[in-house]
């Protein structure tokens, strides 16, 4: 691991909090990684809800609310792009993947000017859930972002088929599973939260339950999630469908399986890597997916295994008490390391989403944040 000395948990926990609320931008927006290369100057929507379920759960509202707001008003300022999209799919004559809403946008809300694989759904589905969900934890009006709610539901209901890059931007060919599960909490969340009515509710619930169907239709293998449609390996991004997002019921015996195939296939001594065939800075193991991998455990039962994710977790944080990416202990494929480092530079540290995810799997253990 990267901290050779015994992690003080509770000291962890305040400061990872206190590194996200601290880098924030006063517009709300969470850059990614304060001083990574690739992602300096960033945000992306889907990494940011995340982040933002994470200290919401820890108690920092404030901070929450604000990138929700951010997120409310960059739909808001694209609401002319997000109706072309609209009227394109619905006359059959979809907008190219270029034309499609970013996953990313630059921290002011504008659209980046350097090349990236930006055609992403999931972000736009992690949002509402996460909105909603902070409002329903903390007790607040929702509605405050009704108007981006619309939109992204639009957007969504209009897209939700079309293959896109998925999490780790790979792969645009596929429909990713992963996705799609983005996808049906974002409109559950709509609908449950009355964001939505009329048409548009009734679009938005068509949409969700087709989506049900095709996960668990062609979505599946041997009993487990798989990473894309018709594929039929796993990939550790799977764990949230089941927790923290609900998309597949924690007693459902589909959420069992992904969970156990997750263990076998991606899980080394306590760390998640992303999928077998990963070679991105060699491949290595994952705080946040491990965390993930926790609530996912904790919600089917496993307490004992989501408590183990969560000190392996931990056990990542540098003696500066910062999380990382990703670390090198068990790469699957080492010659790649160096290649990356040489394009980028090291491993993103601190991550903003990792210690976001330490947060929300501490918090569901019943760890306090002090």
């Amino acid at each position: 691991m990267t901290s050779p000395v015994h992690t003080d948990l509770g000291a962890l926990l305040a400061h990872s909090r206190s590194v996200i609320t601290s880098l924030q931008e006063p517009n709300g927006a969470y850059p990614a990684s304060p001083d990574f290369s690739a992602y300096r100057g960033y945000c992306w929507f889907r990494d940011g809800a995340f982040i933002a379920d994470g200290v919401s759960a820890a108690g920092a509202v404030e901070s929450a609310t604000a990138f929700f707001d951010w997120c409310s008003d960059v739909l808001i300022r694209h609401e002319s792009t997000i109706e072309e999209i609209v009227a394109g799919a619905r006359s059959g004559r979809p907008l190219p993947d270029d034309r499609m809403l970013p996953a990313r946008f630059t921290i002011a809300g504008d659209l980046g000017d350097d090349d990236w694989w930006d055609f992403q759904l999931d972000g736009y589905g992690t949002w509402l859930w996460a909105a909603v969900a902070h409002a329903q934890r903390h007790g607040l009006d929702a509605q405050r972002w009704r108007r981006a709610a619309e939109l992204t539901v639009d957007y969504l209901v209009s897209s939700w088929q079309r293959p896109c890059f998925d999490w780790w931007e790979e792969h645009s060919e596929h429909v990713h599973v992963s996705t799609l599960g983005c996808i049906a909490a974002g409109l559950s969340a709509a609908a449950s939260g009355g964001l939505i009515e009329g048409e548009r509710l009734r679009s938005a619930l068509e949409a969700r339950d087709a989506i049900d169907r095709m996960l668990r239709h062609d979505g599946t293998a041997d009993g487990h999630l798989v990473k894309w449609i018709g594929d039929d390996v796993v990939d550790g991004s799977l764990s949230s469908l089941i927790a923290p997002l609900g998309v597949i019921p924690a007693a459902d015996p589909l959420a069992a399986g992904t969970v156990g195939a997750i263990e076998r296939e991606l899980s080394v001594d306590g760390g998640v890597h992303r999928f077998r065939a990963d070679t991105f800075f060699g491949g290595g193991q994952w705080p946040l997916l491990t965390c993930f991998l926790g609530l996912a455990q904790a919600a089917t039962g496993d307490r004992d295994g989501a408590r183990r994710s969560l000190e392996w977790a931990a056990s990542t944080a540098t003696a500066a008490r910062m999380l990382p990416e990703q670390v090198d202990d068990h790469l699957l494929d080492p010659s790649f390391r160096q290649e990356w480092i040489d394009r980028w530079g090291t491993v993103a540290t601190p991550l903003l989403w990792s210690h976001a995810m330490l947060l929300r799997l501490a918090v569901e253990l019943g760890e306090v944040v002090a």
